[in-house]
């Protein structure tokens, strides 16, 4: 196997299916670029050899692609990529990392007969109907939530994506892609009006993605270091805050954990709300990391806090996804749904 190549999945994960007309499913975030392949045509798509690479060692999609493709030895005639950025029209741009690409040149220079290009939430909240239990974690509230919608779906990693399901299991579901990651930050609090500043000091706004994000855990523990440091200082890792915080030792890096998840806890009860959801489920790469953390933190009470609508807010179930691709099998997903691609 490729060196380069970073396996997702233990071994024992399912093997190519003989004489099946396998697809290429991607999730292009900021970070990391996903990608697997899939037998569109299953009832439940599995996904095959999945692979993570970095973004940074790639000049574009298209290499990325054409180096896992060399990799895992495959010419697939169909595709879905999820991206982390509005998709629509024929020109994309990455909203976190510099790529752009024109949808059917990339078809053409891939091989492709078919080329799907979905929103990197929608491509999330596509897969939480099809996640087994042991693929979510109830936080709050009733399990047969999710039975049917509204469901929000949210979550931080490079970015803060939001997406959100409507319909039913039984009458079946739709998804609504937005860019609800990109909300106007709104404070409570001296600690927060602070984070407030210096993210609109460093980045000309505050936004719920510039806090809830890695970067944005980030900024709040060098912002918690050293209150007057330049918005353009350094800043640790957010795995490293991640990591000292649960250690425990390091009391800056709790605080800063804290305060995230205090945040994460505010929109999502926004969220709730302006969706008028039953459930939200919290999604990406970072929140899985720290769940009992989570339970723990001021999350719950943060949710609740809108006032007089705290009773509207209780009965919403709030679940966090744990599958670890979800992205892909939501573009393995949207491969069947039967809409037309580019």
């Amino acid at each position: 196997m490729d060196p380069n190549l970073t396996q997702d999945s233990p071994s024992g994960a399912p093997q190519r299916p003989a004489g099946a007309e396998l697809a290429l499913v991607a999730d292009i975030g900021g970070t990391n670029a996903r990608f697997a392949l899939c037998d569109p045509g299953a009832a439940t798509p599995g996904l095959l050899e999945p692979r993570s690479l970095p973004t940074a060692g790639f000049a574009s999609l298209q290499h990325a692609a054409e180096h896992y493709l060399a990799g895992v030895a495959a010419r697939p005639r169909r595709a879905a990529i999820a991206l982390a950025c509005p998709v629509g029209g024929d020109e994309m741009r990455l909203t976190n990392r510099a790529w752009s690409f024109n949808r059917h040149e990339l078809r053409d220079a891939l091989g492709l007969d078919e080329l799907r290009l979905v929103n990197d939430f929608g491509a999330i909240a596509r897969a939480v109907p099809a996640l087994a239990e042991g693929e979510r974690v109830v936080l709050h509230g009733q399990d047969h939530a999710l039975e049917r919608g509204p469901v929000s779906v949210i979550g931080p990693g490079t970015g803060f994506g939001v997406g959100l399901l409507v319909g039913s299991a039984e009458q079946g579901w739709e998804v609504v892609e937005t860019e609800g990651g990109h909300v106007s930050f709104a404070p409570l609090g001296d600690e927060e009006r602070a984070l407030a500043d210096w993210a609109t000091a460093r980045h000309g706004r505050a936004s719920w993605e510039r806090l809830l994000s890695g970067s944005g855990l980030s900024a709040i523990d060098a912002v918690l270091r050293a209150p007057r440091a330049s918005p353009d200082g350094a800043m640790r890792d957010p795995a490293e805050v991640v990591a000292a915080a649960l250690d425990g030792h390091d009391l800056v890096a709790r605080r800063a954990l804290a305060r995230f998840c205090a945040i994460l806890g505010s929109v999502a009860g926004d969220v709730a709300m302006v969706h008028g959801a039953r459930a939200v489920v919290i999604a990406g790469g970072i929140v899985p990391r720290f769940l009992p953390f989570l339970r723990a933190s001021a999350f719950r009470e943060r949710f609740l806090a809108k006032g007089r609508f705290a009773t509207y807010l209780e009965p919403v179930s709030v679940q966090v996804a744990t599958h670890p691709n979800p992205g892909l099998l939501g573009a393995a997903l949207a491969l069947g749904s039967g809409r037309a691609g580019a």
